[in-house]
């Protein structure tokens, strides 16, 4: 008889993708997915339910590490973060933990190798997280101007590319405001920029940067120059100010685009990840500990990859628990969502 994945337990692959889909994607906690079975009279109470969460969690949790392998060893890596309280022991409130992405899609610039993403998630936002993950990782870092990447970038093995729309997002902020009509004018400026890497979506890294020289180049320079011009005559206190300042700071990890082709303009692909996280803070507000922070990250690494590869999460999950139990461990790439088609699965 083959293993079943939760040995000497009842449910089967297809009930444990279905819970782990319902809390991970659909955003339901599982005391509200243990009343919903109860409407239909099947007794699975909340700590039954977290229990094969952590099981299925464990059984995975070398897929997960197979995936995160392959998402940092692209040519460039895009990385986010975002805040998730954490319930902490003993002290009768919540602590600010962390979930982090590490996406790798090498589509934006004609890569054929299958898109990633890995999570983590950590009790606190220290510079130590993101330098411990990315120690041996080699190309450029997509991502916001984070301090504690500061390390990465001084080593010389990791080339900072910033983010245009963080940019953007300060002037867009100062327009809905206060209606500043510098704000409006630094958007516009920016507009044929974003325009542009619309256009050479895709193409191979030569391409987009030979449209970027030609094209680019010059309105980023006469950016630079109206930017400059504009903070010496505005107040040097005004949030306006501040966004400028921030710009210009940011400016040669901004125009890293001007130099290789495989960058991007922005990080929105990374931000985009964090998206589910997000929703599912709003439903159940914390995670109950760092273990259950960390399990958390294993699914979300999961689900998140199969969707990049065109998976139905929930399809994904009961192939892998179906099959992993009696898997080879050195054989895992087998069951990775690339090499596991959604139409022959």
């Amino acid at each position: 008889m083959p293993s079943l994945p939760i040995e000497r337990g009842r449910p089967g692959p297809g009930l444990l993708a279905h819970v782990l889909v319902s809390k991970y994607c659909d955003h339901i906690p599982l005391y509200r997915q243990s009343e919903i079975y109860a409407r239909d009279g099947l007794d699975l109470p909340r700590g039954l339910l977290a229990g094969w969460v952590g099981r299925s969690a464990a059984l995975a949790e070398p897929m997960a590490a197979y995936i995160g392998r392959h998402a940092l060893a692209g040519p460039r890596v895009h990385a986010d973060d975002t805040p998730m309280p954490m319930l902490s022991p003993g002290k009768g409130r919540t602590q600010a933990a962390r979930f982090w992405a590490y996406l790798r899609d090498d589509r934006p610039f004609g890569g054929t190798d299958p898109p990633a993403v890995l999570y983590e998630f950590t009790p606190d936002r220290k510079g130590e997280h993101p330098q411990r993950r990315l120690r041996d990782f080699q190309g450029i870092l997509q991502a916001d101007a984070y301090s504690g990447f500061n390390a990465l970038y001084e080593s010389g093995r990791v080339v900072e590319a910033a983010c245009w729309t963080h940019a953007r997002r300060y002037f867009h902020d100062e327009l809905l405001a206060n209606g500043s009509p510098i704000a409006r004018e630094a958007i516009e400026r920016m507009q044929p920029l974003f325009a542009i890497e619309a256009e050479v979506h895709g193409q191979p890294p030569e391409a987009r940067l030979a449209a970027r020289e030609a094209r680019s180049a010059p309105v980023m320079a006469d950016l630079h120059a109206w930017l400059e011009a504009t903070l010496r005559r505005i107040s040097g206190k005004s949030d306006l100010a501040k966004a400028i300042r921030y710009t210009l700071a940011q400016w040669g990890a901004l125009t890293t685009v001007l130099s290789d082709g495989r960058a991007c303009l922005h990080n929105n692909a990374a931000e985009r990840r964090m998206r589910p996280l997000a929703l599912g803070r709003k439903n159940y507000l914390f995670a109950g500990s760092l273990e259950g922070g960390r399990r958390a990250a294993i699914i979300y690494t999961l689900v998140g990859t199969a969707e990049l590869n065109g998976w139905d999460p929930q399809a994904y999950l009961r192939v892998l628990l179906d099959r992993i139990a009696d898997h080879p461990i050195n054989r895992i790439g087998d069951l990775a969502p690339w090499n596991l088609r959604p139409d022959t699965a």
